[in-house]
């Protein structure tokens, strides 16, 4: 534990630095480091995508730099410092955790985060509203996935993860029935409504959809790359082939997913 500490004190004590001498990190307010630590963010959950753990080192050094810094610009406005962030975490773990830390019994992880839920509803100084704690700027794959782990947390929720498929069924057929209308409010309604229930069962089969979502981004990518490459190396334009020529690459691109 001792070079733990003091390592952060060191970086801490970089930070006090950077704030006098450097004219760069002297004008920076948490306005203008919100944009910055949004990308690093992103750039660390590249990192986890990629299971790359020496760029997820690199990644969680600079996101605690953003960490350090928010804490020393509210030490400067004599708002917080970095031992209240620290001791803020410190209280709302052992506080929302009695199964550790106290007398309550659980019986498994869905116990546990409806408790959580539940807690934080009758904490001091809360909105009491279960979706309160959803941030308004998250993307939006993101806030559904968020909305429904908190419902669940209060007990809405299917009896059985089976259920969706139904209702993931319903979603689609409403939704084809609105493209046939070719009314296109209605129809972006009814996609929404379908994204909502596909997410919905990613969480009810423990799939994280940004997640899913990512890798077949990355997935298509390559074997975009490869269909370019190969016909590239054939001099043949890609707007010269047709989709079964295109198609025919496509699959044998396949095989180095």
């Amino acid at each position: 534990m001792k070079k733990e500490l003091e390592a952060f004190d060191r970086l801490l004590s970089i930070m006090d630095e950077l704030r006098e001498k450097c004219p760069w990190d002297q004008k920076q307010t948490i306005e203008t480091l919100r944009s910055l630590t949004i990308e690093e963010t992103y750039e660390l959950a590249d990192a986890i995508i990629k299971s790359d753990y020496k760029e997820l080192k690199k990644e969680l050094g600079d996101l605690l730099l953003h960490i350090v810094f928010y804490a020393k610009i509210g030490s400067e406005k004599k708002e917080f410092d970095i031992t209240d962030v620290i001791n803020g975490i410190n209280e709302k773990l052992t506080h929302r955790h009695p199964h550790v830390f106290g007398e309550i019994k659980v019986q498994n992880s869905r116990e546990v985060e409806e408790n959580w839920e539940q807690i934080k509803m009758k904490e001091k100084d809360r909105d009491n509203s279960v979706l309160s704690g959803v941030p308004e700027s998250l993307p939006a794959l993101v806030k559904a996935n968020r909305i429904q782990q908190k419902v669940r947390g209060v007990g809405f929720d299917w009896d059985e993860r089976s259920q969706i498929w139904d209702k993931v069924k319903e979603e689609l057929g409403e939704l084809e029935h609105e493209v046939e209308s070719e009314d296109q409010e209605k129809v972006e309604a009814e996609f929404g409504d379908l994204f909502f229930s596909l997410i919905n069962a990613a969480r009810l089969y423990d799939i994280d959809p940004e997640t899913a979502l990512e890798r077949t981004n990355k997935k298509f990518i390559k074997r975009f790359n490869y269909l370019e490459e190969q016909t590239l190396k054939k001099g043949i334009s890609l707007k010269d082939m047709n989709l079964d020529a295109m198609n025919l690459i496509w699959e044998a691109a396949k095989q180095f997913d």
